[in-house]
């Protein structure tokens, strides 16, 4: 399997032109060309011209594409997706679906779109946060193309009124359940903004934070937060290391049908080669990416 970093994830208004052409230069290993949240009522339609018209003319390299339209039920969602599939872009981010019979929607008004065109989803919504199981599974149907989660923090702070100045604690279980249920159904999941752009220190934080969740990578709101959540989900020099000598160590004649060996003093079993073997696939496609 094609492993993709997704370490950041970077948001692009849809209606900014010069940001759709900026964001050809930008270091992210995607981009999220946004019809919705980052686009007023008035400029709805010609933010999705706009956009399509960026997506099927293509340039943005290994960056990998994806349009976030408006949610189905909105009047511009049906429009949205059905001109999103026609230009072909790598994924549609679908908003605030609630259950798994919303993402069904989304996959059916894809039906006619190319092969390679994912669907990504947005959680954040207390619903949508009771019914990830349900959510995540609909990515086992027939035809589906639901690739991964995408925490919506901000949306979820608002219908909750938690408070997360302080401290990420009173978002744990909406993080972890969202982690939870991607990792049950093979699909990736990515964590959500940090608003203060210009805090480094603090997204660093909060990319270590989602790290240890977890999580594959960050969604972004300016292009100065991509080089910190590009390290912070990398794999470190030294883990890739060990990676290699524990994928080593098992491929030896001697280590055949064993479940566990010793590697540098450390037991070392089978789950931990295939959690090295990733890791390593990991950072190849990294290296392969910043070689293009």
């Amino acid at each position: 399997m094609q492993i993709r970093p997704r370490r950041s994830v970077l948001y692009m208004p849809g209606s900014n032109a010069r940001a759709l052409e900026k964001a050809k230069t930008l270091p992210a290993d995607a981009l999220i060309l946004d019809l919705e949240d980052a686009v007023a009522p008035e400029a709805k339609e010609t933010a999705r011209k706009q956009v399509c018209d960026a997506v099927k003319a293509g340039g943005y390299g290994h960056r990998e594409v994806v349009v976030r339209v408006n949610a189905l039920d909105t009047p511009w969602g049906a429009a949205d997706i059905a001109a999103a599939a026609a230009a072909a872009p790598d994924a549609v981010l679908l908003p605030k679906p609630a259950t798994g019979a919303d993402i069904v929607r989304a996959t059916e008004a894809l039906a006619g779109a190319a092969d390679k065109t994912r669907l990504w989803a947005m959680i954040e919504t207390p619903l949508a946060i009771l019914n990830l199981a349900e959510i995540a599974a609909a990515s086992r149907q027939a035809g589906a193309r639901l690739a991964c989660l995408v925490m919506g923090t901000n949306d979820l702070v608002k219908e909750t009124r938690a408070d997360l100045t302080a401290n990420r604690r009173p978002a744990l279980y909406w993080l972890s359940a969202t982690v939870t249920a991607a990792r049950a159904y093979g699909l990736d999941v990515l964590d959500g903004v940090y608003n203060n752009f210009r805090d480094a220190d603090g997204l660093r934080r909060e990319c270590v934070h989602a790290r240890r969740l977890g999580f594959d990578g960050k969604t972004l709101i300016h292009p100065d937060q991509v080089a910190i959540a590009n390290e912070v989900f990398a794999p470190p020099p030294e883990e890739v290391a060990f990676a290699r000598k524990i994928i080593a160590a098992f491929d030896r004649p001697e280590s055949k049908g064993k479940g566990v060996i010793t590697v540098e003093g450390r037991m070392v079993e089978l789950l931990h080669a295939e959690m090295a073997r990733r890791t390593v696939g990991v950072a190849e496609a990294i290296a392969q990416m910043s070689a293009a």
